[in-house]
């Protein structure tokens, strides 16, 4: 039997990543954070000087990421990179941009692509990203579409990284992510949208406990019945 699949995709600032790592804590799934890969290529280019139009570097880069996920003793995310710890680097607004640019990579994609649907054990697996129902697991058995007005997107991505001491001006993240949206939507090689059988939940006015509560909800429908 194949291991069970639930994928949230959705554009920066709905609230996927927060929203499948406790989803993914509540089933005692595994989690995949997709987008943190794409953000570790980004990173590790910039580190080594490489430019990010550099395709050819990039997926080399993409192909040989010493990298591993965890978290701290409180449940916050830990990544490392080469042996170090970048969880906070990676989530800039630069790493951001810097991993939007180089997943309209074809060449990138593909070297990441074997990578990320490794992850799919057992008991289960939450994959969190953009193109996680479309392409990756596109026989995943439940597909969340989470999104939010853009306004409201800006502000919560203001808030979590006024929260972790980062600088931010909203103006410049409203900017930021209108163009990561054009971006996500135009590139050729698996553009962000839902999948045709996504559940789509709109959480511009809904708490993280409520979006979470609702996908739990789905998940006992669909993986009850399997």
């Amino acid at each position: 039997m194949p291991t069970a699949v639930l994928t949230i995709d959705g554009p920066s600032g709905s609230g996927k990543g927060t929203v499948a790592r406790q989803v993914a804590d509540r089933l005692g799934w595994h989690l995949l954070d997709s987008g943190a890969l794409y953000r570790l290529v980004a990173y590790a280019s910039r580190q080594r000087g490489i430019p990010w139009t550099d395709e050819p570097a990039n997926a080399a880069i993409a192909g040989h990421l010493d990298v591993r996920f965890g978290a701290d003793t409180a449940g916050n995310e830990q990544i490392w990179l080469e042996g170090r710890e970048v969880s906070t680097h990676i989530r800039t607004e630069e790493a951001g941009a810097g991993a939007s640019q180089v997943a309209a990579m074809p060449s990138v994609r593909s070297a990441l692509l074997a990578r990320q649907r490794a992850f799919a054990l057992p008991p289960g697996l939450v994959a969190d990203g953009r193109d996680m129902g479309t392409v990756i697991f596109p026989d995943a058995a439940l597909k969340i579409y989470l999104t939010a007005s853009a306004a409201e997107r800006a502000r919560r991505r203001h808030k979590q990284l006024k929260d972790k001491g980062l600088d931010a001006n909203l103006a410049a993240l409203s900017q930021e992510i209108a163009e990561r949206d054009r971006r996500d939507a135009s590139r050729p090689i698996a553009p962000l949208r839902p999948a045709d059988d996504a559940q789509i939940i709109d959480s511009t006015s809904m708490s993280i406990d409520a979006v979470v509560a609702r996908v739990l909800e789905l998940a006992a429908q669909r993986f009850s019945a399997k």
